[in-house]
């Protein structure tokens, strides 16, 4: 049986945590979906199309790494993928906490779903998509903190 990990979240933007995350996840998975989760509710910095775009060049090269786009509950989504594991990165304790809470639910929806936690690798743990919106919309330069130049999406930055 293909063992396939679902990393999801918002990535907005995708950064170098993130990244790490993923290309250590593919050492241990056949197969790593990264699911960008659509809240039409909320307001994104990056729209979902354009981080697709840059995330699925990022991975062409990576034939067990896919990029995903989807709405609803990760654990369903998770179910309609075949991913029996979530793969999510942990940075510090209070993601520890915020994540467990995250893991029982999607396990109450999803009982066939397993978490599974890597530690942020420490010269990573600092970078949060939050803080990377917060510098670049006060005109810092962030290439530094992702996987692509920021120049690629300037254009569609809301």
């Amino acid at each position: 049986m293909k063992r396939i990990a679902l990393f999801p979240g918002s990535f907005d933007p995708f950064t170098n945590g993130h990244y790490d995350v993923v290309m250590r996840g593919a050492k241990l998975f056949d197969e790593v979906i990264v699911g960008i989760g659509n809240n039409s509710s909320k307001q994104r910095y990056i729209p979902v199309k354009r981080m697709f775009e840059v995330m699925t060049q990022l991975f062409k090269d990576q034939p067990n790494i896919k990029v995903q786009v989807f709405t609803g509950l990760t654990a369903e989504f998770a179910r309609e993928v075949g991913a029996q594991f979530l793969l999510r990165g942990l940075r510090n304790t209070t993601d520890f906490e915020y994540e467990n809470t995250i893991a029982q639910a999607n396990r109450h929806v999803n009982h066939d779903l397993e978490s599974v936690f890597l530690i942020t690798s420490p010269h990573l743990a600092a970078i949060s998509s939050s803080i990377i919106r917060e510098i670049h919309r006060f005109g810092g330069d962030v290439d530094e903190f992702i996987p692509f130049r920021f120049s690629e999406i300037a254009d569609s930055v809301g």
